[in-house]
């Protein structure tokens, strides 16, 4: 499996966008409107798992997290999904990863995550840092990560 980075006019943005709207999770169809909007900018990032040329999953590194204003923080790793066909190969790991090397090439020494997922985040070395009552979606804790 390969973690690509997706850049508008390459093969696998259209792609992407195509996969993404027909995503079983809500927020997943929101990357694919906010792809063809051209929403992504300065250094923000999609990444895309792909095996055998299908996407396998997704997600964006991106300043805003999309989180109540009273909580300062930058720059979130957001929208992680994994098609379910995919599930318990460690894509999101995967993903994650790509996108924890592409802060470091930036030269961040912190990333956050929003996520309703309880005991996900943390076996990736991500920890706790606020619970918040959510503005879109369902994620109400926010994590962060120590580069």
């Amino acid at each position: 499996m390969d973690i690509i980075l997706v850049n508008k006019n390459e093969p696998y943005w259209d792609k992407l966008i195509a996969f993404s709207s027909k995503c079983s999770w809500n927020p997943g169809k929101n990357l694919a409107t906010r792809m063809e909007n051209g929403d992504f900018k300065g250094e923000e990032q999609i990444f895309a798992a792909i095996e055998n040329d299908e996407i396998a999953g997704f997600c964006v590194f991106e300043e805003d997290g999309y989180i109540p204003p009273e909580y300062d923080y930058h720059p979130f790793i957001n929208l992680v999904f994994v098609d379910e066909s995919y599930r318990g190969k460690r894509v999101s790991e995967k993903l994650i990863e790509k996108a924890l090397s592409y802060g470091k090439v930036l030269g961040l020494n912190k990333v956050y995550l929003k996520s309703e997922h309880r005991g996900l985040y943390e076996k990736y070395g991500f920890k706790k840092i606020a619970d918040f009552k959510p503005i879109v979606g369902l994620a109400d804790q926010i994590f962060v990560k120590t580069l």
